[in-house]
């Protein structure tokens, strides 16, 4: 099995997907790498595009399309689909209709015909639809790429996935797309920013309707960046003209509707369970719902999913102001991240935690600040990013050494790349997994030095493999456990 990388939460098809609205027929997946609306259609960012995003953070060039990890042998993705929330879109801004639209296209790099439908579509059940349609339209269907013939298949368990890696030879590979979906506002709920609108027996239907897809969702992301009805949403969205767009909601807690939504996607008759990732909900609705692990579903071994976060560098939510770490200036003090308490539930349910490789919730300013490279130098800039990524790699191990866990089995790449981030400069796309991983390595190894006498027996392991688990071996365990 190639060992490249395997990323728990990205979003491969919401530009080719977006641009697919300039055409008709729309909707459509084109098999020809040079059309925007292929999923295959490969954008590297070019000297004048990663020049814009060191200055505007705009990131209009593609991360993952299905070239991109073709070229970096990645060969098992979790895609995230995502009913674009139609909140960013506000009937005015400054006066203007056209300034939101303007700043969306922007930030998310779709086109004007996906924002007029954005803003005149009526359901986020049928834009889920939509793009899992998407995706099965080029489902099994050979592209060549450097000589060598690609496909991705949607799989619905972790044996298609080995089934794949057998499979595939030096001339022909398969890669394994395993499905999730982001934000529950996918079955139906939230379309009215000031008011709620959910039917309980549409919302209920539309889950057990996405259960029954040939391919259906490993997780759902239970919140947004909008209020959905279901469960308090975190501060995510920084951008003046939007961010009290946000503000229904905002911080509260699981709804009525939302423990019904909770119980059916939990269900697991005729094994077809779909696990919940807290990433996005506000604290008050992560402490109900980990309360309801504990109780409820104390028997029932539910693994805690984190798909794209990272560290505050807090001790708990309770006690948010306190922190016992050196390392906790380096991390962003938002509590869309996670605290470290959190950090010890999350494996001891034989979880998972996506560590996102997005600046403004990966690092602090200062830290940002302090890996910046005002000089073009490669080898500097991977030495100085990788340090961003290490420094939540070994506070996380920290964490679990003190409180008597295996401290490197929990984290994995929940990159978020081609969802709307700000990606860590010289990271720009899959294919720079492969440059920063001996950088990470080293950062290891020099940690390692000073600091293996503190950890205890079962977690004094190599470099390499700390760095390995980061990359493969965490997420394929995951997935062999749960993805069933």
């Amino acid at each position: 099995m190639s060992k490249s990388y395997i990323d728990i939460h990205c979003h491969p098809s919401l530009k080719p997907y977006g641009k697919s609205f300039k055409y008709q027929p729309q909707k459509q997946n084109r098999l020809n790498t040079g059309r925007k609306n292929s999923i295959w259609h490969y954008s590297p960012p070019n000297f004048i595009e990663r020049h814009v995003n060191l200055l505007l953070t705009l990131t209009k060039f593609t991360q993952t399309d299905l070239t991109a990890l073709a070229k970096t042998d990645c060969n098992i993705v979790i895609i995230s689909l995502y009913p674009f929330e139609k909140h960013f879109l506000k009937d005015r801004m400054l006066g203007f209709k056209f300034i939101p639209d303007l700043l969306v296209n922007l930030a998310a790099g779709v086109s004007q015909k996906r924002i007029d439908n954005l803003r005149n579509h009526s359901s986020y059940f049928q834009d889920l639809n939509d793009e899992y349609n998407y995706y099965m339209q080029l489902h099994n269907m050979a592209q060549i790429i450097d000589d060598v013939t690609f496909t991705y298949r949607l799989v619905s368990s972790y044996s298609e996935i080995t089934n794949n890696i057998k499979t595939s030879t030096a001339k022909r590979k398969i890669i394994s797309l395993v499905p999730s979906i982001e934000g529950a506002h996918a079955f139906e709920t939230g379309l009215d920013k000031d008011k709620d609108t959910a039917d309980e027996a549409t919302v209920l239907q539309h889950i057990e309707t996405v259960k029954k897809w040939d391919h259906k969702p490993f997780f759902v992301t239970l919140a947004h960046h909008f209020y959905n009805e279901i469960c308090g949403h975190a501060r995510s969205i920084s951008i003046g003209l939007i961010e009290k767009e946000q503000n229904r909601g905002l911080n509260t807690d699981i709804t009525e509707l939302g423990f019904k939504v909770i119980d059916k996607l939990l269900d697991n008759s005729d094994n077809k369970r779909i696990l919940i990732d807290v990433k996005h909900m506000s604290t008050a609705a992560r402490k109900t719902y980990y309360k309801l692990l504990e109780t409820k579903y104390i028997n029932e071994n539910i693994p805690i999913i984190v798909s794209h976060g990272a560290l505050n560098g807090k001790r708990s939510i309770e006690e948010w102001k306190i922190s016992d770490s050196k390392l906790s200036e380096n991390f962003s003090d938002v509590d869309i991240n996670f605290y470290d308490s959190e950090i010890v539930r999350i494996a001891k349910s034989k979880g998972l935690f996506g560590l996102q490789l997005d600046e403004r919730r990966i690092g602090s300013k200062k830290a940002i600040r302090s890996s910046r490279v005002y000089w073009p130098n490669t080898k500097r800039r991977y030495e100085n990013k990788s340090q961003l990524i290490w420094n939540q790699i070994q506070r996380i191990g920290e964490i679990l050494n003190e409180n008597g866990l295996f401290c490197w089995e929990t984290v994995a790449i929940g990159s978020d790349f081609d969802g709307i981030i700000n990606p860590i400069k010289g990271l720009w796309t899959a294919e720079n997994i492969k440059d920063i991983k001996p950088y990470l390595i080293q950062n290891a190894e020099n940690y390692l030095k000073s600091n293996a006498s503190k950890l205890q027996a079962q977690n004094q392991i190599s470099a390499e493999e700390i760095i390995d688990r980061l990359l493969f071996i965490n997420a394929d365990a995951f997935l062999k456990r749960n993805f069933n």
